[in-house]
């Protein structure tokens, strides 16, 4: 048993979102739509559900971000209670972070956030940073604002660090500091003209041992000793439904195996048995695969394979 009081801390991503099922997407102009299954404000944005997601897998998971003194803030204190996730909250007068997802029937979403909600207010505190660090086995750093200032703070804490760039399109400078300062890190192809390009630039200007870049239904890519492998697609076990949380659940899976001392490849198998599981979850429930289903899930698998 590790010495440490928490298996991993998740610095960042708190918020609430609205989600819409909308008839297609890209959604026509029209004046008006009726929406038939209804429309759901919940909390759970990118750093609530990969600690949802670690949590489920049995790791001891403790949430630290901005989270105002408003209705969306309740809900998002509220849903670390229910799930039992520990969450260290730092008033911020912008107001919880919060979004609008437009849901497609094949389950893709579109994202609208609030810029007004961006923490520009808020200041990094080095103390707590410091102290929840120390007592971390491994960090993983949302690149919401204003974390990107604790970098420095975790390296020196010398925990292993990761972090999702999202859609990065490989270029815009922000993301940046998170790709080249993690140990883990994690990204989607979809803004990226070169992916593989993309994912040798992060390892050789920085400093992580494995780049993942995730592809939806074509698996994901894994980056690890320079050596570039496939990880297939898996086949969910029930109708796609919705693709919301599908990269944290991703992430999640494997750092479960990373800190298990699992191989890397066998890594990047839990992250894609866990990302298919989630696309046939509502985003308006909160539910994550858990450890007994993502084990038997991953022994159907086929291994990794090189990346052709």
């Amino acid at each position: 048993m590790s010495s440490e009081e928490h298996d991993v801390l998740v610095l960042g991503g708190a918020g609430v979102d609205t989600i819409v099922y909308v008839p297609q997407l890209p959604l026509p102009y029209a004046d008006s739509y009726m929406i038939g299954s209804g429309i759901e404000t919940r909390a759970g944005q990118t750093g609530d559900f990969v600690a949802l997601g670690l949590s489920s897998l049995g790791l001891r998971t403790h949430h630290l971000d901005m989270v105002g003194d408003d209705g969306p803030g309740e809900l998002v204190r509220a849903f670390h209670r229910e799930h039992g996730i520990a969450l260290t909250e730092v008033p911020v007068a912008a107001g919880t972070k919060r979004a609008v997802n437009l849901v497609g029937p094949d389950g893709r979403r579109l994202s609208l956030y609030d810029g007004t909600r961006a923490d520009a207010d808020g200041r990094v505190p080095e103390a707590t940073v410091r102290t929840l660090a120390g007592a971390s086995r491994h960090v993983h750093v949302s690149i919401t604002q204003p974390w990107a200032s604790a970098l420095p703070l975790l390296r020196e804490s010398g925990a292993m660090v990761s972090t999702d760039l999202h859609d990065w399109d490989g270029t815009d400078a922000y993301h940046e500091a998170f790709a080249f300062d993690a140990d883990v890190v994690f990204l989607s192809t979809t803004a990226l003209s070169d992916p593989e390009a993309t994912m040798r630039r992060i390892a050789e200007h920085g400093r992580a041992r494995a780049v993942v870049a995730t592809a939806g239904a074509q698996g994901a890519r894994l980056l690890a000793g320079g050596v570039l492998t496939h990880v297939p697609a898996v086949a969910p076990h029930a109708p796609v439904v919705d693709s919301n949380g599908a990269g944290d659940a991703f992430a999640a899976a494997f750092l479960f195996g990373l800190l298990a001392g699992e191989p890397l490849s066998l890594c990047a198998r839990y992250g894609a048995v866990a990302g298919a599981y989630a696309c046939t979850v509502p985003a308006t429930r909160a539910q994550c695969i858990g450890r007994d289903d993502l084990l038997r899930g991953a022994a159907r698998v086929p291994a990794v394979r090189p990346a052709g």
